[in-house]
């Protein structure tokens, strides 16, 4: 086979639009965030549960942006008996059928958190992905405006956990209600006009993203995009879009002055005053809790997307000043969200049963701290393995055994597997991070010794050497020791770094 016949054979090696590779430095982050969140959850009393990355299709229910083409949002196939399954959109629907599935073993109300990656079947863009990983902590079983002023204070208590500053975010409160009173006023609130209100909440949910006159346009014929795609809107008149935008802006300098605000919009409909009373409860207990209006906020822009919600509905909202690499500045606007949603376990029991669950978007929070540079998601920069560099290769075993020795005290080490010389393989080291190397050539062999070089010592001297005579004096980079006290002399150097 010719050349040019062999290259056409091959693959293109590339990845699926939306989707993202993950190294070391990430992972280990995500890890440390993981660990922080799941704190807060626990230590309000919530349980962890594992839920399936795939459901049936018919499990996900309205829940699915179109549900006649099972395609259209999620990512959808048939199984050999021909049975329609969805990779999971969020965490919630899968949590509903579990709920659903194991009712009379359940404690209620029932608290559980937990996390995975999730799909969505949409046109990827900047900071929108097809795969991304969320945490949430749901309640289910729970009536009380009680349950969802917990899971906002949860969410306040869960971002200063992981670094946030107050005042740097605040978690944002509305209730769905009140816009189902709005949807009354404007025409749109019969169960045939389910569609357009759908494509009403899309797009008020768009508003810190798009503006009042994006959303506008989304509410009115409809909004080509900076790509050229055209997204069809909602088709309201000219008057009931002002009274939507006129909803979406009510939010006053006060919680109280917004509540006002919004009874005034809804007074007309019982439907938007009692969303009005469960804003007035949850504000009341926050701030008794300690969570002022500038953790806890309400806020009528807040709608969430999703046509599942039924009561208040809560997001995540990041102020933090930052910078990309190109010097412009950066919002990152929501991390997270979630609201009651009283109807969607109907759908198994043919009962309402009151949930409500926050969900934290734990791959656009990684973004936003390492934006600014978090302690929190910053690996050291030597963190890799020991690495014991091979210099007689006939002798792989002996070096073998000093790399048993380091694992079995405890110490992250691998052998070099390559086939380059010493210095390609310090070069190596280098590139695995690596705190330090042994090295034991046939000389040491016959003492029973081994050279341990700091490489972290080594670089700083060879930085400081060529302007500070000093340094000359400093502690010396590569040291001989036994290879009875080879665990220790790389124990010292791991702890002189802090590693």
């Amino acid at each position: 086979m010719n050349q040019s016949k062999a290259a056409s054979t091959l693959v293109k090696a590339r990845l699926p639009r939306g989707l993202a590779d993950r190294g070391a430095d990430e992972i280990a982050a995500v890890d440390t965030m993981l660990t922080a969140i799941r704190r807060i959850y626990e230590l309000y009393g919530f349980d962890a549960v594992e839920t399936p990355a795939l459901e049936y299709t018919e499990a996900l229910g309205k829940f699915l942006p179109d549900q006649d083409r099972p395609n259209e949002g999620v990512f959808s196939f048939q199984d050999d008996d021909e049975q329609w399954l969805s990779l999971r959109y969020d965490l919630t629907a899968p949590l509903a059928r579990h709920f659903a599935e194991n009712y009379e073993n359940l404690p209620k109300p029932y608290r559980s958190f937990r996390g995975g990656y999730v799909f969505r079947n949409e046109k990827p863009g900047p900071g929108r992905f097809r795969q991304f990983l969320q945490f949430d902590a749901d309640t289910i079983g729970s009536a009380s405006p009680a349950a969802d002023a917990e899971l906002c204070m949860m969410a306040a208590d869960t971002l200063e956990n992981l670094g946030i500053a107050r005042g740097d975010y605040c978690i944002k409160v509305n209730n769905r209600k009140i816009l189902d009173g709005v949807m009354e006023a404007i025409g749109l609130g019969g169960p045939q006009d389910a569609g357009r209100r759908l494509v009403v909440l899309r797009a008020i949910d768009k508003l810190d993203r798009l503006g009042p006159d994006g959303v506008r346009a989304l509410l009115g014929a409809g909004r080509k995009d900076e790509s050229g795609d055209f997204t069809k809107g909602a088709g309201l008149s000219a008057e009931a879009i002002e009274r939507v935008i006129a909803f979406t802006v009510a939010r006053r300098s006060t919680n109280a002055q917004t509540i006002e605000a919004l009874e005034e919009i809804v007074a007309s409909s019982a439907r938007g005053m009692e969303g009005v009373a469960e804003l007035r409860a949850i504000e009341d207990m926050a701030r008794s809790a300690g969570y002022n209006e500038s953790r806890i906020s309400l806020d009528p822009s807040v709608v969430r997307g999703l046509e599942y919600y039924t009561g208040p509905v809560f997001e995540a909202d990041l102020s933090i000043a930052a910078s990309d690499e190109k010097g412009q500045p950066i919002r990152f606007g929501s991390v997270g969200g979630g609201g009651r949603y009283d109807g969607l376990i109907a759908r198994f029991r043919g009962e309402d049963a009151p949930a409500t669950g926050f969900s934290i978007g734990v791959s656009r929070l990684y973004a936003a701290l390492k934006a600014i540079r978090s302690p929190l998601v910053a690996r050291p920069p030597h963190n890799g393995p020991v690495v014991v560099l091979v210099m007689d290769r006939d002798r792989i075993a002996n070096y073998q055994s000093l790399v048993g020795r380091l694992r079995d005290a405890g110490v992250r080490a691998e052998l070099y597997l390559g086939s380059a010389g010493m210095k390609a393989q310090m070069k190596y080291a280098d590139r695995r991070k690596s705190p330090c190397v042994i090295i034991q050539g046939s000389n040491e062999r016959e003492r029973g010794e081994v050279q341990v070089k700091d490489l972290i010592e080594g670089a700083r001297a060879a930085e400081a050497i060529a302007s500070n005579e000093e340094w000359k004096a400093a502690r010396p980079a590569q040291i001989s020791v036994s290879e009875d006290n080879m665990v220790a002399a790389v124990r010292e150097i791991l702890e002189r770094h802090g590693l």
